[in-house]
């Protein structure tokens, strides 16, 4: 059964540019995790200041793993900015976060041109 972690990282106005693109500028260093599915930076657009960071993941274990290696050290080491000009910390571009877990229980697929969506259903 499929394991999806959801970031819920709090913006302030004006700093979602600065997110992105450290985003951007990532590691890549999940995409060689094992276990590691898929990766969306979720932008906001109805007026809220979270934006979602949404992973997928084989199974908890590999989350888990993930989250207590070097290489999540060592790519989140790397995310963060350098000092200002000035010598003086950087500013974060989120100020809050909060952990979403859940396990996948029903996936839609598209499906091909002329057939109807394909539904799996992971038992419990």
């Amino acid at each position: 059964m499929a394991y999806v972690v959801i970031n819920v990282l709090t913006v302030p106005e004006g700093r979602g540019e600065t997110l992105e693109q450290r985003f951007a500028g990532r590691a890549g260093m999940v995409e060689k995790a094992a276990g590691f599915e898929h990766f969306e930076l979720l932008r906001p657009v109805d007026g809220t200041d979270a934006y979602l960071v949404y992973t997928r993941w084989h199974s908890k274990t590999d989350y888990e793993a993930w989250m207590t290696s070097q290489s999540f050290e060592r790519a989140h080491g790397q995310a963060q900015p350098p000092a200002g000009a000035s010598g003086g910390a950087p500013q974060p571009a989120a100020t809050g976060s909060q952990i979403w877990s859940f396990e996948a229980v029903q996936l839609v697929r598209a499906a091909p041109e002329g057939d109807g969506p394909r539904a799996n259903r992971s038992p419990r």
